[in-house]
């Protein structure tokens, strides 16, 4: 091969990646394994948005340290087709331009695709084509949002930017209209009938698609019979129809404080499928024969039919756990004890005992925030939670040893890598601090040494703290066919079986085990794509959640302004840190121009905090502050505080101790008050 033929094959490798657009109109293709991305300029995008999934060419390869550059040769998966902007009409077409700075075109609006939109309204518009022949796309007018629905703006702003559509077409709204209520006789045939069996389900309590549901009868001797039963929804979407490409489309449903984004059109999620009391439904089934020490001696797994009892509350359940009258309380008391003693199972076989805050807004009828509460896990979640872990490391495992041409199936299993090395080291150096040890010979000592930490830091100042930076060492859980296990859980076969309502993967999930049970096995062809698909729904999803439930706290801080508030930092950076109240768990930053009176700060990236250069003041992950509301900025999430009592600077040279300094912002206080009273009292006698 001649060098003028290797050159020629370098300019035309291809790369599949996302487009991450600048706001000055340059794209940067991140490719996952390159260390760094390839620059497309605005003549090179082919009509490609921000988000998108795309193929590109690279014409210039890296030289000197500069990047490749590249041209995008096909567009693979859009990120979105609907924005938000504002409308502006001439006199033969409109064009709405949208809100989102990424977004580099305005989009070309018809006439008579307005939709009862005029000159200046905040609109939402679907793309509908988008030839690559023309400068703009062609869009339509779905909703126009008025002034009154600042909110609705901003719901459904953050939705489309992430790529979560407003509405369902309309071939999937009349797919899922044409399915009967009910059961059919024929259908009976073929599943187990658990009808007569006590079934029940615990949800929260605004919950209006119920997908899971327990069902539990004594058996001979100490056994009994659970139910874990799971709405069919595979049995209604079929692959590859309308219904299907839109679940898959969306791959999750997304929960907003005053809203939930569905996966699955009303007539299906809260409708069909749901698992509500008094009604005959389709599930899929998890049939465990346990004794009340949780010990299981036979699993049955497939279709079913039942019949819901009762829909209780997460509320109702807790209140019968501690002690109160109520209906099926033995029976409730009877599966806590199992929960119990599966829980207790779990950690010592390596779970880790990670607890986390749910923060939910008390909303007023036009959606503004008035209060804010803590959800905590309590038994009612936590009964709940142990079967349906159990019912998915069932599944997990009976697909995980079936063999197609003596091949293991394909499957989109969740796994959660061990982990990662750098920030493990960070963490430990950190907790050494606190007196916390660990031993890092091997992933099931490392997940030991987790568990010891949180319960040797019950109850003290820095059990917060330290059970965050513990997350943030972890890895992300995702889903693939290459199943490396769950270290979080400490499974070495899990998988998502028991949310298909809200989550494609578990439908999949259906799909597969329905195939292995049948001894019929067509493994999937694109699975892994798949997964990757599905994963990346789900990291939208959150930030979509984080960004609509900061939204919310700005929105709620705003009458504090000017207050103080505890708070503990919660976050550094070497532009300042950030704070959360004690009170509210709202968060906010406070700049390091808002700290230049005391001293100027260094990031000590190991110890997660900011150091004074000349001084013993620190502000750590952890310490406890004063701060003052001074701004929120709701178009851009943001709140910002201000240190209410920020300590008086003391320069080093001035100490005597040369010790570490205490953690805290507050830390050397009082040593530098009786500096500065000592100071003051050497120049009264100088005078």
């Amino acid at each position: 091969m001649t060098k003028n033929s290797k050159k020629k094959n370098k300019q035309k490798d291809t790369y599949t990646g996302r487009l991450d657009m600048s706001r000055s109109g340059i794209g940067y293709v991140v490719v996952e394994g390159l260390e760094r991305d390839i620059i497309v300029r605005p003549g090179s995008l082919a009509n490609a948005l921000n988000g998108d999934e795309v193929r590109v060419e690279v014409m210039t390869d890296a030289v000197r340290g500069r990047r490749m550059e590249g041209e995008i040769t096909q567009i693979l998966r859009r990120k979105q087709s609907e924005f938000s902007g504002r409308i502006e009409v001439h006199p033969h077409f409109a064009f709405l331009i949208p809100d989102n700075e990424k977004m580099g075109v305005d989009i070309y609006v018809p006439l008579h695709l307005l939709n009862g939109a005029t000159d200046g309204d905040h609109a939402m518009a679907r793309i509908v084509e988008w030839n690559g022949k023309t400068k703009n796309p062609v869009g339509e007018v779905i909703s126009v949002l008025t002034e009154q629905s600042v909110n609705e703006i901003a719901m459904q702003g953050l939705l489309v930017e992430n790529g979560f559509p407003l509405t369902f077409p309309d071939d999937v709204l009349e797919e899922a209209a044409r399915y009967p209520d009910g059961v059919s006789k024929d259908e009976l045939n073929h599943r187990k009938d658990m009808r007569k069996v006590l079934t029940m389900t615990i949800d929260p309590v605004d919950a209006k698609d119920f997908d899971d549901a327990l069902s539990i009868r004594t058996l001979r001797g100490d056994w009994y019979e659970v139910g874990v039963h799971i709405a069919d929804v595979s049995h209604y979407i079929q692959p590859d129809s309308a219904l299907d490409k839109e679940a898959y489309r969306r791959a999750t449903s997304v929960y907003l404080p005053d809203r939930v984004s569905p996966m699955l059109p009303e007539r299906l999620s809260n409708e069909l499928c749901s698992l509500r009391p008094n009604e005959d439904k389709y599930t899929f089934s998890a049939i465990f024969t346990i004794n009340k020490q949780g010990k299981v001696k036979e699993t049955w797994l497939g279709r079913t039919v039942i019949h819901s009892r009762r829909r209780f509350t997460y509320e109702d359940v807790q209140e019968i756990l501690e002690g109160a009258d109520g209906d099926h309380a033995k029976e409730l008391h009877l599966l806590n004890g199992m929960a119990r003693s599966l829980r207790a199972a779990r950690f010592e076989k390596g779970a880790i005992n990670f607890s986390s805050q749910e923060v939910r807004f008390k909303l007023d009828e036009d959606a503004r925030p008035i209060g804010i509460t803590v959800k905590e896990s309590k038994e009612s979640h936590q009964l709940i939670e142990e079967f349906m872990l159990l019912a998915n490391r069932a599944v997990a495992e009976y697909v995980g040893e079936q063999r197609h041409k003596d091949k293991a199936v394909p499957f989109p299993y969740r796994v959660h890598d061990v982990p990662d090395p750098d920030k493990l080291r960070a963490f430990t150096s950190f907790a050494a601090h606190f007196g916390v040890r660990f031993n890092l010979g091997d992933p099931a000592a490392i997940a030991a040494s987790f568990n010891a930490m949180l319960a040797t830091v019950q109850g003290k100042p820095e059990q917060h703290v330290l059970e965050q930076l513990g997350i943030r060492t972890m890895a992300k859980a995702v889903y693939t066919t290459e199943n490396i296990g769950h270290y979080g859980l400490g499974f070495a076969h899990y998988c998502h079986f028991t949310s298909p309502i809200r989550r494609y993967p578990d439908v999949l999930v259906h799909r597969i085990l329905q195939e292995c049970l049948d001894g019929n096995i067509h493994p999937m062809k694109h699975l892994e794509q798949q997964c990757r698909h599905c994963s990346d729904q789900e990291r939208r999803a959150m930030d979509t959640e984080r960004a609509a439930n900061k939204y919310k706290q700005v929105e709620y801080m705003q009458q504090f302004l000017g207050d103080e508030f505890e708070a503990v930092i919660s976050g550094v950076a070497a532009f300042g840190f950030w704070a959360e109240t004690v009170e509210h768990k709202c968060e906010g930053m406070i700049s390091v121009t808002d700290l230049q009176d005391i001293d100027i700060f260094e990031l000590r990236e190991t110890e997660y905090a900011l150091v004074g250069r000349t001084t013993d003041v620190r502000f750590a992950m952890g310490d406890h502050v004063t701060i003052r509301v001074a701004a929120t900025n709701l178009s851009k999430r943001q709140i910002d505080f201000v240190l209410a009592n920020a300590p008086q600077p003391v320069h080093r040279r001035q100490r005597k101790d040369t010790g570490r300094p205490k953690a805290g912002a507050t830390g050397g206080r009082a040593t530098q008050n009786r500096k500065t009273q000592k100071k003051q009292k050497t120049n009264k006698k100088r005078k």
